[in-house]
């Protein structure tokens, strides 16, 4: 399982912008042909992140792991606790995306079930920085979670939204014969992944689990700290996949 954004794809200054180099897609389609399960763990939509890797013989998990799109399947299904909540989320985002804050180059990024500010590459990033805490207090005042990624806030519904619940659900749905797994990550988000194949195995449903911390110059620190492997970057990655999918 892998993340996709600093993992397979080279983090970019608009997300609209990432995409996943040729050479680590055809890696993935090889390790794809050879292991029970493989899927991708995103921020993005599960749509989205199917279009952007381009693979549909694996699955997706979107929106931080409360949209499942398995292989095959036409539409993701989002989960149910946190559907009633997508509207409010909208609504919040459009309501802060006020010419003001646009005018210092903040985005809007619709994720669905969350709405994400960006600042990176903002011609002041300082006081971009400082529209984006006044957006943060706002949602936390209206009863909605805030979650800090890379030069990005995320507004989100008050319902537990993680990666960890995301690939509870990919296994236990998609890959119930499933012993041992894999996640490459590089951000914040992803630790919520590692802590869940750490609690799989305490709990026997796993018998074995590697997390491969990919390394950056801007990802946390915690990210190297709790993975049993780190690589380098996507570049890291790309060379993880060769190994595994070689004979």
């Amino acid at each position: 399982m892998l993340d996709i954004d600093g993992t397979l794809a080279p983090i970019v200054d608009h997300a609209s912008d990432a995409h996943v180099p040729e050479s680590t897609r055809q890696l993935l389609i090889a390790v794809a042909r050879i292991y029970g399960l493989v899927g991708c763990v995103s921020g993005r939509r599960a749509s989205e992140a199917r279009a952007m890797v381009s693979i549909g013989s694996i699955s997706y998990v979107g929106s931080h792991g409360v949209e499942l799109l398995r292989s095959g399947w036409t539409e993701a299904v989002l989960d149910a606790d946190v559907a009633d909540w997508v509207r409010r989320i909208h609504d919040f985002g459009h309501e802060n995306d006020t010419a003001d804050v646009r005018k210092l180059r903040v985005r809007l990024e619709d994720k669905g079930p969350i709405v994400a500010f960006h600042w990176r590459g903002a011609p002041d990033e300082d006081a971009a920085k400082t529209a984006i805490d006044a957006i943060a207090q706002r949602a936390q005042a209206a009863g909605l979670r805030t979650h800090w990624g890379r030069k990005v806030l995320e507004v989100r519904p008050p319902v537990t939204i993680d990666k960890g619940g995301g690939i509870r659900r990919l296994l236990t749905e998609v890959g119930p014969q499933i012993d041992s797994a894999l996640y490459v990550g590089d951000d914040t988000t992803d630790l919520d992944a590692f802590r869940a194949l750490t609690t799989l195995v305490a709990e026997g449903r796993l018998v074995r689990a590697v997390r491969v911390g990919v390394q950056s110059e801007e990802g946390p620190s915690e990210i190297t700290g709790e993975a049993d492997i780190v690589v380098d970057g996507p570049d890291g990655v790309r060379e993880l996949l060769a190994l595994l999918s070689s004979e």
